[in-house]
């Protein structure tokens, strides 16, 4: 269930190449919540030039209230990148890459396990 608190301004989703997982969150949670801002990045560059999409950035993890990263390797990727810095902030969801944009089993996922809390 989604609790959404007045503190949470910005909500940041990773998942490798933000093609599916991560664009699917970003869009599904803004199209529902006005009053929060959403983004959405990769963690692999060299995917995300090929594909046109966003390979997450130091001021976008900086911004973020809550970091929601699709598997642990994410998490990895940030601490590889930018060090312990943002450990606080990750909230690991255990979604497996198996899914395409705006699948709706993925958006079902999506709305079990993401919490603004």
């Amino acid at each position: 269930m989604t609790n959404v608190t007045s503190q949470i301004k910005n909500i940041l989703f990773i998942c490798s190449a933000n093609k599916d997982r991560s664009k699917t969150a970003e869009d599904l949670f803004a199209e529902r919540y006005n009053d929060i801002a959403f983004s959405s990045a990769g963690t692999n560059k060299t995917t995300g030039q090929k594909l046109g999409t966003n390979f997450m950035q130091r001021e976008q993890l900086q911004a973020a209230n809550i970091i929601y990263v699709m598997e642990t390797k994410h998490s990895e990727a940030i601490r590889t990148e930018f060090g312990s810095v943002f450990h606080h902030k990750i909230k690991i969801l255990h979604i497996k890459d198996h899914y395409k944009y705006n699948d709706r089993e993925l958006i079902e996922l999506l709305l079990q396990r993401v919490a603004f809390s």
